[in-house]
């Protein structure tokens, strides 16, 4: 009998549509081949009974109303006919034996270029107030004169080969697109109703010598580094607090080793019954190659990215029937991928992550090392000559100063509790108003927890005059002076129409800044901005550890205990006189977020607000 039958007539460039996959470490190739169907929308791939293996594009992103470059990368479906599992060994010894060859070229923006953009994101985006952080990509380009479908498959082998930690190893050929990559990141799975997600950032960069403990612990110990991963945790709870009733629990963290670099992640888990199409729907994309707020970070993007991204940060999706008449689905994000189309271009895209304290030369570093493993195994950079790393989750002193980065963490969302509605809470409305950042959905699920019953609308749906016994006006990015904002303005007017009539209001980062102005308080820039910091402060009386994600801020004398306009009591910094908090007889509001991964006291705080505003 011949081994592998299916795997070998992929040898042949008038080869059918296929997928290969290696799974992990698992110790077999996944082979599928099929027929390509493209289709618009993530609710038209088609789940008839078929195995699906779907190429997601990120101009995708726009069903969910955000900005991306159209580039017409179709969201092309390969629906599977055909398939076989071939032991590892066996797929080595027919895949090609040597990487094809290639002529690289280089960078498409050059490290200096590269460099202004940082530069540029940090002062004029994250110092505006337009988000936590950002990831901007570039392109690493080379030219072959191989055969498509050679090529994808010498480049999977020596990816198998080589490259290490891999949540998916792949090559796909499909009309006028080849790939093959390594992955690290899970972006989205459902299995069995529980839903993960799988944020990864913070980059230990291996160098010419093999990495020791002793570096990695100094990374992990890297304050920048480690706000870097609660960034992009909070953004993806934010996405799981969307799908999941739950509101998903975090797992980890740990650490993910590769070739060339080792980065920190954590697994988040919740159980969902939403159509798995529905679910990619409402993560399109991790922020772990976009940013946050996920809205605005598209928007940034497009403003400093001049071209479109294609597949980079989109997702390998495989939608595969499962025991009872469902769907199962399996989501990667398409990073570290070599793209090879008709005419031989090849490109490798990667993006580094930009937060408030990033340096030009240090991002620039970071998109070399990312890119290094592919680029690596498709010959277009010399193999390191380094010796093998050890294993660095085993060396001593890593597995303690990974567990202690969760004493700064919420236990509510490590280890989430069963409901505790408050006597006074319970059956009582609220109505969380989205101002563009999907914190909401976390404080939404908070406020659940608490008794009430809490939905989400969008700012530009809220009526005139909400039916809720609570008015939560939410965060958001931006600049609460810019009346010329149609968003800003419409928080303006939803306030002080809440306010005119003494129902009960929250208003919460964004929302608290236009409250502030409209009790006759300044708000400015801060020196320098806080996003993605958790900061021990006076919560009206009471202190609290809270997560903070602001650039502007209200401020008073210091000893100032009344606003000048609306008689509210005044909660701010004895030293700077920022202001953390305001509260009157219905009304109160908070600069940081309560609901953020970082707020190890945000609930109680939280709970604390809502019984003053709902006696």
């Amino acid at each position: 009998m011949t081994t592998a039958p299916l795997l070998r007539t992929l040898l042949t460039e008038d080869a059918p549509p296929f997928v290969v996959l290696r799974r992990g470490d698992a110790p077999v190739l996944d082979v599928l081949v099929g027929d390509v169907l493209d289709v618009d929308r993530l609710a038209d791939i088609p789940l008839d009974g078929a195995t699906v293996l779907a190429l997601v594009p990120f101009r995708q992103v726009r069903e969910r109303g955000f900005v991306a470059h159209d580039d017409g990368a179709p969201l092309r479906c390969l629906v599977v006919r055909d398939r076989e599992q071939v032991p590892l060994a066996d797929a080595l010894a027919l895949l090609p034996p040597e990487p094809v060859a290639i002529d690289p070229v280089g960078f498409d923006v050059p490290d200096e270029a590269y460099g202004a953009q940082v530069r540029a994101v940090i002062d004029d985006e994250i110092g505006r107030g337009e988000g936590a952080n950002f990831v901007i990509r570039r392109d690493f380009v080379a030219r072959t004169d191989a055969a498509p479908g050679t090529a994808v498959l010498s480049w999977l082998r020596a990816l198998v080969e080589r490259e290490q930690g891999a949540y998916w190893t792949f090559a796909l050929r499909t009309p006028g697109l080849a790939a093959a990559g390594a992955t690290p990141e899970r972006h989205v799975s459902v299995s069995g109703g529980v839903a993960r997600m799988n944020p990864i950032s913070g980059t230990f960069r291996h160098g010419a010598d093999a990495p020791t403990g002793a570096e990695l612990l100094a990374f992990l110990a890297d304050a920048k580094e480690s706000d870097e991963l609660f960034m992009v945790v909070d953004e993806e709870m934010k996405m799981m607090s969307a799908v999941c009733p739950d509101g998903g629990r975090i797992l980890g963290p740990y650490l993910k080793q590769m070739s060339r670099l080792t980065h920190t992640e954590y697994v988040l888990e919740g159980r969902t019954d939403l159509d798995v199409r529905e679910v990619l729907r409402l993560t399109m994309f991790a922020p772990t190659v976009t940013g946050s707020p996920m809205g605005n970070a598209c928007t940034v993007i497009a403003r400093h990215e001049t071209t479109p991204r294609g597949y980079y940060s989109g997702v390998l999706a495989l939608f595969e029937p499962d025991a009872v008449g469902g769907y199962a689905l399996d989501a990667p994000i398409l990073i570290r991928t070599a793209y090879l189309d008709d005419a031989g271009r090849v490109t490798v895209p990667v993006g580094a992550t930009l937060v408030r304290h990033s340096s030009a030369a240090g991002e620039v570093a970071e998109t070399h090392a990312k890119a290094a493993g592919v680029l690596t195994a498709i010959g277009a950079v010399p193999r390191p000559t380094a010796g093998p790393a050890p294993v660095l989750a085993d060396e001593p002193g890593v597995a303690a100063a990974l567990a202690s980065r969760n004493d700064r963490l919420a236990t509510f969302w490590l280890r989430p509790q069963a409901a505790e509605p408050e006597p006074g809470l319970a059956g009582r409305t609220a109505l969380v108003v989205d101002a563009e950042d999907q914190f909401t959905t976390m404080l939404a699920h908070q406020l659940r927890h608490l008794g009430l019953d809490a939905r989400v609308v969008p700012w530009d749906a809220v009526p005139d005059d909400p039916d809720a016994d609570l008015l939560v006006l939410g965060p958001g990015p931006g600049d609460a002076r810019r009346l010329d904002d149609p968003r800003v303005a419409r928080l303006h007017a939803l306030l002080a129409a809440r306010l005119r009539t003494g129902l009960p209001l929250l208003a919460v980062c964004l929302s608290h800044q236009v409250l502030a102005l409209q009790a006759g308080l300044p708000v400015a820039p801060l020196e320098s901005p806080r996003q993605g910091v958790r900061l021990e402060v006076d919560v009206l009386g009471e202190p609290a550890a809270i997560g903070f994600y602001n650039t502007f801020a209200a401020r008073v004398a210091p000893g100032t205990t009344r606003t000048p306009l609306l008689d509210l009591e005044v909660g701010a910094d004895p030293a700077t006189g920022v202001v953390h908090a305001l509260r009157g007889r219905a009304v109160a509001s908070v600069q940081g977020h309560l609901e953020s991964v970082l707020s190890a006291d945000g609930l109680p705080t939280l709970r604390r607000l809502t019984c003053h505003l709902l006696p």
